[in-house]
């Protein structure tokens, strides 16, 4: 009866017993008693599972190409949450990208701050600008080049909403300026 010596239940202040307590038990035959990892498949309490990426791991080149079909789940943004996407863009984000996302953060400053490579430009780089909602979420999720993930300090929600919010500002510094009236044959415009 293993069970009632040793419990499985997580004891805050008790000294584990590595022979007791993970899969080294399994390797030599014997039973697993507890090895602190969730079961496959679950969501963390207070996420939604249709906000998530179909994929298993994000270091895979395959999964980074295939998360481009991915739509944003998120409705359209209200006005807070707009506010709050902003707040949490200038708080994770804006530290590299700037808070025009020029990729002009203080950690770069012009050169002159610790990061001797500038951030990418959000609203300008074509690389940025066209990449799907997917596939911006799969590099802030799971990290891209010299970006680290961002899993950790920003919930599945809050990423899709920076994702709304940097698309957001795309689409305004992008937007065509309207064009210019036509000249007439004497050279002055119509109205």
């Amino acid at each position: 009866m293993p069970d009632m010596t040793y419990s499985r239940a997580y004891e805050t202040y008790a000294e584990l017993d590595s022979s007791k307590f993970t899969n080294d038990a399994a390797k030599a035959g014997g039973m697993i008693y507890y090895d602190r990892m969730p079961v496959a498949g679950t969501v963390a309490r207070g996420e939604v599972s249709s906000f998530l990426l179909p994929m298993d791991k994000g270091t895979d080149t395959t999964n980074y190409i295939a998360s481009k079909s991915i739509i944003n789940p998120l409705p359209p943004l209200s006005a807070a949450d707009s506010v709050e996407a902003a707040r949490l863009y200038l708080i994770n984000c804006g530290i590299c990208h700037g808070d025009k996302l020029d990729g002009n953060g203080p950690l770069y400053n012009d050169g002159n701050g610790p990061f001797a490579v500038k951030p990418k430009n959000l609203v300008s780089d074509p690389t940025t600008v066209g990449m799907p909602e997917g596939q911006m979420f799969y590099s802030v999720t799971y990290g891209k080049n010299a970006m680290g993930s961002y899993a950790s300090q920003l919930t599945t929600k809050q990423r899709w909403m920076v994702i709304h919010f940097v698309k957001g500002q795309q689409t305004k510094a992008n937007a065509k300026a309207p064009a210019a009236p036509a000249a007439d044959s004497t050279g002055t415009a119509k109205k």
